[in-house]
């Protein structure tokens, strides 16, 4: 399947309507594509990627900001925002044990920042498969901050909920 159907297979799945494939495609393509490709954060940002699909926490570490700021949206018991890298750490070691995985398909740079569109999805358990949004701030070719977007949220929050429970009172409670 050549690259711009599946782009568009996969953005209609994510609910997108055809004006996001529209602007999708545009700026996925051609010579701003090329360029995008190019930018050191784009780069950085790829290489991520590939480290995070090795499914080791610790591979990942190389890319943090030691006062790195990981925020994740929503309301259930991964949400919020993680500070420093133990803390984004011990959030992707969760996201492991779900077998989470990451396919992404489109990234841009601009400045500090690099926008990235993918399909996250897990597999123990199969239950979440949605499009996922995250603006990364690069501050000396080091992650320093990164905002995910769900595009489901509530698909999201219903699903680490059911998969991530919090523990029974009195343990529950950080400092008891």
């Amino acid at each position: 399947m050549d690259e711009t159907l599946s782009r568009a297979a996969l953005l209609r799945g994510a609910g997108i309507g055809t004006a996001g494939w529209v602007a999708a495609s545009v700026l996925g393509a051609g010579s701003a594509g090329a360029q995008a490709a190019d930018h050191p954060n784009v780069r950085l940002i790829r290489d991520y990627y590939r480290a995070y699909a090795e499914g080791d926490p610790r591979a990942l570490e190389r890319f943090f900001a030691p006062d790195i700021r990981w925020t994740i949206p929503g309301r259930h018991p991964l949400s919020g925002t993680k500070v420093g890298v133990a803390e984004v750490l011990a959030f992707f070691r969760e996201l492991g044990r779900a077998g989470f995985r990451a396919e992404t398909f489109f990234l841009a740079a601009h400045g500090d920042w690099v926008v990235d569109l993918h399909r996250g999805w897990s597999t123990t358990p199969a239950g979440l498969d949605i499009t996922w949004a995250l603006a990364f701030r690069i501050t000396g070719r080091k992650i320093a901050e990164a905002i995910n977007f769900a595009a489901d949220q509530h698909a999201a929050d219903a699903f680490f909920w059911q998969h991530y429970p919090l523990a029974p009172l009195p343990d529950r409670l950080a400092g008891r």
